[in-house]
């Protein structure tokens, strides 16, 4: 099974930020305009879900377990919302194909917050990656979020190392979400295969951070069964390169940045490395920038990287 928020039942290492606003919630002052913001897969949008289900679960059957923190799979909400096909709840998320959400997600989302809500409950909007929000969907959000509604709540989720509109972050209440490492590695416990983190290259480990960056390399190396053991980052590339994969996989495109990173951050750690990688680093992460902005062949880019760099 593909892992992501939506079907992570367990929470883990944000308790108490769940009981604080679920008080808030169950006293009548919880923010209809929330901002979680925290670096990317550091659980916001997990946070978010189990949230949503304990407000949209409270008079179900099995409804959200607070002693355990755990959403009930059996649960009518969490079935419907994985489904896609609640009807007090909207999604709104980067779409594979796309550089950016579109003015038009943000109006079919305004189409359904106009609509009667079943069985007169809360609505609930969840809009996960917001720095990829563009200026005219950004501008369509702000004028829905500014009508004041108390049966509607915004949940906002933002990558504090990304940029978002200052318009957008001054109309919300901001929870900033973070997690120690022993809880880091708590939660990649329960996740994924501890096979996988015990054989993962020293590559990955003195660069990846949070438990959502686990699981979206998992997640890709366990649907293209790729061998993990001892794979260092320069065979990664190499893998990459090979199959296409920056052509056909979207988790490679919008991590590719974040792939070349690594390579330097090894070269530059490595007291073998040449004086040279400082200027190669910064001619390369210049020229894949422009590679993004101006819409250039990919292609030939990884090419120079790779007959440079890892075969040079």
């Amino acid at each position: 099974m593909i892992l992501n928020p939506s079907n992570q039942t367990q929470l883990i290492g944000h308790d108490d930020l769940l009981l604080t606003l679920k008080n808030l919630f169950d006293n009548n002052k919880l923010p209809n305009k929330i901002l979680f913001s925290g670096q990317k897969g550091i659980g916001k949008c997990t946070l978010s879900y189990h949230l949503s289900n304990y407000i949209l679960s409270k008079k179900e059957d099995f409804s959200y377990d607070l002693q355990k923190f755990e959403i009930n799979k059996n649960n009518k909400s969490y079935i419907l919302v994985n489904n896609n096909s609640h009807p007090n709840f909207y999604l709104i998320n980067l779409k594979d194909d796309k550089k950016n959400i579109e003015v038009s997600q943000i109006r079919d989302m305004i189409s359904f917050t106009n609509k009667s809500s079943f069985d007169n409950e809360h609505k609930i909007i969840l809009i996960d990656n917001l720095e990829y929000l563009n200026s005219s969907s950004a501008n369509a959000l702000l004028k829905v979020i500014e009508e004041p509604n108390n049966k509607i709540l915004f949940f906002l989720i933002h990558d504090n190392q990304k940029k978002m509109y200052n318009t957008l972050k001054s109309r919300c209440i901001q929870f900033k979400v973070y997690l120690e490492k022993k809880i880091i590695n708590k939660i990649l416990s329960s996740l994924i295969d501890n096979k996988f983190y015990n054989e993962l290259n020293n590559d990955f480990k003195h660069y990846y951070s949070t438990p959502g960056e686990y699981v979206s390399l998992y997640n890709y190396i366990s649907n293209l069964k790729i061998n993990i053991k001892d794979i260092s980052i320069e065979e990664f590339i190499k893998n990459i390169i090979n199959d296409y994969s920056f052509k056909k996989s979207t988790y490679i495109k919008n991590n590719l940045i974040k792939f070349i990173e690594l390579f330097f951050f090894k070269k530059i750690n490595d007291q073998k490395s040449n004086k040279d990688i400082y200027s190669q680093y910064s001619f390369f992460l210049n020229k894949i920038s422009d590679v993004k902005k101006y819409n250039l062949d990919i292609e030939s880019f990884l090419i120079e990287f790779n007959s440079k760099l890892i075969n040079g």
